[in-house]
């Protein structure tokens, strides 16, 4: 488990507060962030791996203080952006995957096994030497999450990992976080993909405006909504 814990923390932007005052401690392997567009609730886990940093308080991410030791969380959580083409950088899957193992310092025999590791844990090995742009959404989000998986976090950060995906991608990227070893936090409109957490938090307005099981939540959620 990855310990998670938030001491009066806060994130303004200008004279904005983006996230008040946040005082929560999470442990649990699947977590589900729910909150209204504009409600923070994306700044929320992008602090999670340093993406963002508290302009007040303090967030321990398993047992490391996100402020004073950013690059050893990024080593421990990886982020897995709404759109994959905002974090895929390499034209070919194979490539785009070795960069971030390339940066530490790995060597050309263990980035290759890693690399067909982890595309065959996805289903995707036949995607290895194809051409990004030519993927389709979901081929990208996996090749997303391959390339966030194939450093070895111990929790991945899903920024909407279903909104562009049709009905059988959706499926299919639920499941495979369903089953994956590594803990997971996930913002998410997608109310199924929610239900299959142990916890969902619910921002509100930059506050915490549930935290509990996921029925409860949603149903927080969606009565707020209607």
């Amino acid at each position: 488990m990855t310990d998670i814990v938030l001491d009066n923390v806060s994130v303004k932007r200008g004279a904005s507060i983006v996230l008040d005052s946040l005082t929560l401690a999470l442990s649990e392997r699947r977590v589900a962030v729910l909150g209204a567009n504009g409600s923070g609730k994306t700044t929320f886990v992008k602090l999670l791996n340093g993406l963002v940093l508290p302009t007040a308080g303090r967030l321990m991410v398993a047992g490391l203080d996100v402020a004073r030791d950013v690059h050893a969380v990024r080593r421990r959580v990886s982020f897995v952006f709404q759109n994959p083409d905002n974090q895929i950088v390499f034209p070919i899957v194979r490539e785009d995957l070795a960069f971030g193992l390339r940066n530490r310092g790995m060597a050309k025999d263990e980035i290759a096994d890693r690399t067909a590791t982890v595309l065959a844990r996805l289903g995707i090995a036949h995607l290895a030497d194809r051409q990004v742009h030519g993927l389709s959404g979901g081929e990208k989000q996996l090749v997303a999450l391959a390339a966030a998986m194939v450093t070895g976090p111990s929790l991945i950060v899903f920024d909407e990992p279903t909104t562009h995906l049709d009905l059988r991608n959706r499926n299919r990227i639920r499941a495979v976080i369903g089953e994956m070893a590594e803990d997971a936090v996930i913002v998410t409109h997608d109310l199924e993909l929610a239900r299959d957490c142990e916890r969902a938090v619910v921002i509100a307005d930059g506050r915490i405006g549930f935290d509990g099981c996921p029925a409860a939540a949603i149903d927080w959620y969606v009565g707020r909504c209607s």
